[in-house]
């Protein structure tokens, strides 16, 4: 069995097992991949990863010159992270619910400056959504971006809890050589509105 094959068997066995855990029945493809490690770099810094999956999004990492031992793998399922760790043995893979994110401790002297989401966040209830991004952004550098794609039409996290939580989503592309189309978004800390002094 080649690799390929393997993954696309493992992954359609985790789709089964917890169709609402795995945005989709196959990996993501080159297209949607190098779509979403659209602006990062060596430069960087540490990379968090969310719900990696067989590695799709992990290898375009790589090829964008990310040092592995600059990544951090957060996966739920226990087959995923065990391959993970397999593959990118100088990467730390983490088995554990993106939701409890606020709980990793990355290095003292690591700066993150991506976040790289192959979560469904379509399928999770607010709260979820909320201690997922709340999680990252308590890692991420003041420039750092979270970046997450979606299959439906617009950004995947409402306008209320972007609100909320004082973040924006800058649309960065569509891909329909991926099966199914999907579409990236970037998302980014609002820049603090300045006080105007009305006292003259």
């Amino acid at each position: 069995m080649t690799s390929k094959i393997a993954e696309a068997s493992l992954f359609f066995r985790a789709w089964l097992s917890a169709p609402l855990q795995v945005a989709s029945i196959t990996p993501s493809g080159r297209a949607l991949s190098a779509l979403m490690t659209t602006g990062i770099t060596a430069q960087t810094g540490t990379v968090i990863e969310l719900g990696p999956g067989t590695g799709a999004f992990t290898r375009a990492l790589l090829n964008r010159g990310v040092f592995e031992e600059n990544l951090i793998l957060v996966e739920y399922g226990e087959d995923f992270a065990t391959q993970l760790a397999l593959r990118f043995p100088k990467a730390r893979t983490i088995q554990m619910d993106a939701a409890q994110l606020h709980k990793l401790a990355p290095e003292p002297q690591a700066r993150v400056g991506a976040v790289v989401s192959g979560l469904p966040l379509l399928s999770m209830p607010a709260r979820k959504v909320i201690a997922i991004l709340d999680g990252a952004f308590s890692h991420l550098s003041e420039n750092g971006a979270f970046y997450q794609f979606t299959y439906g039409p617009k950004c995947p996290v409402p306008r209320p809890l972007l609100d909320r939580l004082g973040l924006k989503a800058t649309y960065v592309g569509r891909t329909l050589a991926n099966l199914p189309p999907a579409a990236v978004y970037r998302i980014s800390r609002r820049a603090p509105r300045r006080l105007v002094n009305q006292v003259r």
